[in-house]
Order: C-alpha cells, then sequence, then structure tokens
C-alpha cells in the first residue's frame, strides 16, 4: 500500500455508512472515513487527519453522485454540522441507522448475531424538533460564499446560531433551522435584531467578557412556548435595557401557553447550572403523549420528537408482557413520560431520577392525570450507596432504563446485578454506550431484540430500544 499522506487528494469509491455521519472507503485496503460522502458516490477526498490504522478526509468533489443522494433542504448544510445526513434519502438514513446497531452491537458486545428490527421511521422529518438551543458568539463564523462575494461583511463580532464543529470558539449565525417551528425562527430573528439594536454583547469565556449566551426555544404540540434567554449577569446600562424589553414587550409578541424565562449562568461552562431570575407566564408547557397529559419545566428532559413520542412509547410497552401483578422501576425517569403510561398497565412503578425539577414535574404530572400508583425519588443512580439506597422498595420485575448519552455508570450496573429483574428494557439515544453496557449484563440476561426509532431525521442519531430478558438459573 502507498503511504497515505495528509492533504493528499485521492478519488475514492464511497462503500457503506459509519458511525456519527461518516462514510467509509479504502485505498488499498486501507481505511479512510469520508465526510460530506454518500454510500455510492465517486468522490475526490483530500486528507485531512491521518492516523496509523485509518484516515479521515473532507470531500472536494463529488465526480459521479449516488442513487441515494438528495439535494439538501437547508441553506446551511455542511457549515453548520447538525443535519450531516439531509443529503441522503431518508429510506437510507433508515437503513443505515439500523446497520450502524448492528455494527456496534458486534464490535463492542461482541454478538455476531441479534436481531435488530426495522427502524421506525418518523411522522415528520422536519420541523420536528420541540426544542432547539442557540449559542451566542463573539467570533463569527464566515462562510466561504460570503468571503468570496467581497461585500462588507457586518457583524464579525456577534453570533446567534450553532457552533461550527471542532470549533467551540466560532459560531454560524443563521436566521433558520429547518428542524425547529417556523415561530422559532420568528423568536430567533426577533431576539438576534434587539439585541444588536441595544448594543450587548456576546460572551467570550476566553476573558468573561460580554453578555449573551444562550436562546432556548421550547415548543409543543398543542401550541405551547417556552423562550428561556440565557445571560452572565447583568454590567452595563444597555444590558438592562434590552432585558426590559425582552421582559415587557416581548412578552407581549405572543399570547397564550406561553413562558418567558430569562436565567444567569455565571459559569465559563455552557452546561453549567443555570438560575432562573425571571419568568413570566405559567413557568411550563403541557404535551398530551398517550392520553396524558405532561407538564415540562424550562430545564426538564423531554424528548426532543414530540411527533414521534406516541410511537416511541406504544414500542417501549409492547417490548414487555406487562400486566396487572407487576412491579416496575423506572431509572432516569425524568418527568415520568414512561413511567406514567407503563403505570396504566401494571401493579405499581418507581421512578428514580436525580434532577429536583423533573421529580417535581413528574409528580404533578401523575396529579395531573389522577394516577397514583407511581412514586418518584430523587437519587443518585450513579453512587456507590445506590443498592442500599434502593432496599426500601419491592423488588422489580421489569426494570427500564433510560441513561444519558454516556450510558450506565459502574455503580449503577452493580446494583442491577444484584437486583436482577427479570426484564429489561434498555432505552438508548447511543448505540455505543448502549452496546457496551448490555455487554456487561450478558453473563445474566439474553439480548431478545433491538427496536431502532428515528427520532432524530437527518442526523446520525439513533435511539435505540433493547430487550434483555434474565437467563434461566
Amino acid at each position: 500500500m502507498s503511504e497515505i499522506k495528509l492533504h493528499q487528494r485521492l478519488t475514492l469509491e464511497i462503500e457503506k455508512s459509519a458511525f456519527e455521519g461518516k462514510s467509509i472507503a479504502r485505498k488499498d485496503g486501507y481505511v479512510i472515513f469520508v465526510m460530506g460522502a454518500v454510500p455510492g458516490d465517486t468522490a475526490e477526498v483530500e486528507i485531512v487527519k491521518k492516523k496509523k490504522n485509518y484516515s479521515i478526509a473532507k470531500v472536494n468533489n463529488i465526480i459521479k453522485k449516488s442513487e441515494s443522494r438528495t439535494e439538501p433542504e437547508c441553506k446551511y448544510f455542511g457549515v453548520c454540522g447538525g443535519c450531516n445526513w439531509q443529503n441522503l434519502s431518508y429510506q437510507k438514513q433508515l437503513e443505515y441507522k439500523r446497520d450502524q446497531i448492528i455494527d456496534v452491537f458486534t464490535k463492542i458486545a461482541r454478538i455476531e448475531q441479534i436481531m435488530v428490527l426495522a427502524t421506525l421511521p418518523s411522522p415528520k422529518i422536519y420541523r420536528y424538533r420541540n426544542k432547539v438551543e442557540f449559542s451566542f458568539g463573539s467570533s463569527r463564523w464566515l462562510t466561504i460564499n460570503e468571503i468570496q462575494s467581497n461585500a462588507e461583511i457586518k457583524n464579525k463580532n456577534f453570533a446567534l446560531g450553532f457552533h461550527i464543529p471542532e470549533r467551540y470558539d466560532k459560531v454560524l449565525n443563521i436566521d433558520s433551522c429547518l428542524l425547529q417551528s417556523e415561530v422559532g425562527d420568528k423568536i430567533l430573528n426577533t431576539i438576534y435584531h434587539k439585541a444588536l439594536e441595544y448594543g450587548c454583547k456576546s460572551y467570550n469565556s476566553r476573558d468573561d467578557s460580554g453578555f449573551l449566551k444562550n436562546l432556548v426555544i421550547r415548543t409543543s404540540l398543542n401550541g405551547g412556548l417556552i423562550v428561556n434567554l440565557i445571560t452572565a449577569s447583568v454590567r452595563e446600562r444597555n444590558e438592562i435595557n434590552f432585558l426590559n424589553w425582552y421582559m415587557e414587550s416581548f412578552t407581549k409578541m405572543y399570547n397564550g401557553d406561553t413562558t418567558i424565562v430569562h436565567s444567569i449562568n455565571n459559569s465559563s461552562s455552557p452546561v453549567a447550572f443555570r438560575e432562573i431570575v425571571f419568568s413570566y407566564g405559567a413557568g411550563y408547557i403541557t404535551e398530551k403523549i398517550c392520553d396524558l397529559i405532561f407538564k415540562i419545566s424550562p430545564y426538564s428532559f423531554f424528548q426532543t420528537n414530540s411527533y414521534q413520542l406516541n410511537n416511541f412509547i406504544d414500542k417501549i410497552i409492547d417490548l414487555s408482557q406487562l400486566s396487572e401483578d407487576l412491579i416496575v422501576w423506572d431509572f432516569y425517569c425524568g418527568v415520568g413520560s414512561i413511567t406514567l403510561p407503563i403505570s396504566q398497565r401494571v401493579s405499581k412503578v418507581y421512578g428514580f431520577e436525580l434532577s429536583s425539577s423533573a421529580i417535581e414535574d413528574a409528580n404533578i404530572n401523575a396529579r395531573i392525570n389522577n394516577i397514583k400508583n407511581v412514586e418518584f425519588h430523587k437519587i443518585d443512580l450513579n453512587s456507590k450507596r445506590l443498592s442500599s439506597y434502593l432496599n426500601e422498595f419491592p423488588r422489580p420485575d421489569i426494570l427500564i432504563l433510560d441513561p444519558p448519552r454516556s450510558g450506565l455508570h459502574k455503580n449503577t450496573i452493580n446494583t442491577i446485578l444484584q437486583i436482577l429483574p427479570e426484564e429489561i428494557i434498555y432505552v438508548s439515544c447511543n448505540p455505543a454506550t448502549q452496546a457496551r453496557d448490555c455487554s456487561l449484563l450478558l453473563e445474566n440476561y439474553n439480548i431478545d431484540l433491538i427496536r431502532p426509532i428515528d427520532m432524530f431525521p437527518h442526523t446520525y442519531h439513533i435511539e435505540s430500544l433493547a430487550l434483555l430478558t434474565r437467563k434461566n438459573d
């Protein structure tokens, strides 16, 4: 094999999809992961990263288009990095997501044969997200078209949009996102122009300067709306003026089930604790899922594709043979979006969650729906003492797991292996960590099947439900 060099240009045939939205090509058997290509393409690529066993390349030119290739609808495609499968037909997206689950379970869990059902498609593939978080940036990313236009570029030090992949210091300024509602686009543009009008600056973590940090927009299918502006503490008069406009004039622009929130985050970390200092409206929105009403507060977790949620919950219920005499535990229960529908089919459900606001919302959701056979408890599921905390509760017949992308903590897995429920339903948004965790349970459990569910069209992200049943002693 001739040695691959950095910045070398090659003409390659793209063979298949790979995890995280890349595709795979080979040069004399050497693996090259290609960004921006579609399986079936013939492309001229440039090597941008070189490793011992593989390289990463970007597409410079498509020589022959794959039959699976489609024209992206978003004008920011290829730059923002959020929907890097818009150039791939939706049917192929579904197929490749299933293939990825098979691949990671084969490689990580080392299971050669596993039943993975067809991916359940989303009812909507655009405008499906009920929550989008935008970032303010003091260093705006300029597109190639902007640079080559020779036109005057304004507001280079102010942007509201998304961070450029692998360049967290740069933000792409956008005026629309095809994943959120049309009202979200209107809010995005209103906030952007008003912030400029009042002379507010974006936060710069390098020198702890600036004011504006994030804008989070949440919507519900029944017209509910939460607008959450996240800033550093007020330092300047113009910032006070902007907040006065936001808290007074902005609240008049939207009627109905609307909550306007201002939160403070004085940490340089965008995921640090954010204190709500102002809230106008009910303080939450509601969503109807499986004929149940759910209250969702500004910082409570809720699945982001409301259009797919009924199908999602139905498939979780279908995985197990639920009956009125069963006891169920729900780890990482959030606001009870899985717990409460399950409770209608079993004797008792216990939901466990670390977030205080989620537990508060879950209890309210139970009361709203007059559900009395559930209990919600605030517990650190990563704790070394987890098993002792759980001793006071009756042993579950079924355990539902819905952890964050990082998967299960080793203490959680150890506790599961002590409890040994008859069935485990593992809900995951990251097949790699799901496969890793399942492999640690294989001594006591069989993986009966996996059901992929597409909650995130046009992205490589996939939600998967795994049914594990306890082996006979």
